[in-house]
C-alpha cells in the first residue's frame, strides 16, 4: 500500500491551552486542514465543487488522543480515504510528530452532498474520480 497523504504543520503558540497543551478542537482544524490539502493537490479547488453544487461532509469523526503536542512542535498529519460501497466514505487520518510519536488518531465517515438536494450523492467514490485531475492522491 502507498504511504498516505501527508501534510506538515507547526503548533503555534495560541493554539495551546491554559496547559500549553494544543487545544483539543485544533486537533480536528488540522485534520480538516490535511483533507482540503488532499483535494487540493488531486486538482480540486474548494470552488469548483460549488459550481457543480457538491460538498464534502463530515458524518462522525473520533479523535484519540495518545500524546500531547506544545508550541513549537511539528507534526505530520496524514490522510487516507478509504472506498467502500454506497454513499459514504472512511477517512483516517494520523498526527504524529518530528520524532515519529502518535500524538492523536482522527477516524472519520464522510460523504459527499449534492448541496440542492441536501442529500448525499450515491456514488462518491467515482464522483472525486470524475473531478480529479490525480485521483490517485484519494488512492482511486
Amino acid at each position: 500500500m502507498a504511504e498516505p497523504f501527508s501534510v506538515a504543520v507547526s503548533v503555534r503558540g495560541y493554539e495551546t491551552d491554559t496547559q500549553g497543551h494544543l487545544n483539543q478542537a485544533v486537533y480536528l482544524q488540522y485534520a480538516e486542514h490535511a483533507r482540503w490539502s488532499l483535494l487540493q493537490k488531486a486538482g480540486i479547488r474548494q470552488a469548483e465543487l460549488l459550481e457543480k453544487g457538491v460538498g464534502p461532509v463530515a458524518l462522525e469523526v473520533t479523535v484519540r488522543y495518545q500524546r500531547e503536542l506544545r508550541a513549537g512542535d511539528e507534526v505530520e498529519v496524514t490522510c487516507a480515504f478509504l472506498w467502500g460501497e454506497g454513499k459514504t466514505f472512511r477517512i483516517e487520518q494520523t498526527i504524529r510528530k518530528a520524532d515519529g510519536t502518535v500524538a492523536a488518531e482522527v477516524t472519520g465517515v464522510g460523504g459527499l452532498m449534492d448541496l440542492k438536494a441536501r442529500r448525499l450523492v450515491e456514488d462518491p467514490r467515482e464522483y472525486f474520480r470524475a473531478l480529479a485531475d490525480s485521483p490517485e492522491v484519494f488512492g482511486l
